[in-house]
């Protein structure tokens, strides 16, 4: 069994804000969320929270690109879905095989 440390957690430092760190690695780019959190350090779930605010508060000066999630079995596209993240399931075939939806700017 892993011993807890008895010091604090202290996260690295920024420069810049996590969602500024989203916009430059977007720049240019096509990636998944997964790809997004490999890049700035933070957690998937947390990728997509931030991805969120990104579109309702920076509509005008900021275009974030969607392109929605696929199956992989039948090839349905997910178009009119409102969360960012990766459905469970495919509503044609059932599948559980889904391409995750890329964000580029």
């Amino acid at each position: 069994m892993k011993k807890k440390s008895k010091e604090p957690f202290i996260p690295a430092e920024r420069q810049k804000t996590i969602r500024k760190e989203i916009i430059l690695v977007l720049e240019g780019r096509t990636l998944s969320a997964k790809e997004i959190s490999g890049e700035v350090g933070v957690s998937e779930k947390e990728v997509y929270e931030h991805l969120q605010h990104i579109l309702k508060t920076r509509k005008r000066e900021y275009a974030l690109k969607i392109s929605p999630a696929e199956c992989k079995k039948c090839g349905f596209v997910f178009r009119k879905r409102d969360k960012l993240k990766k459905p469970g399931r495919c509503p044609i075939c059932r599948s559980e095989s889904i391409l995750d939806p890329f964000f580029s700017s």
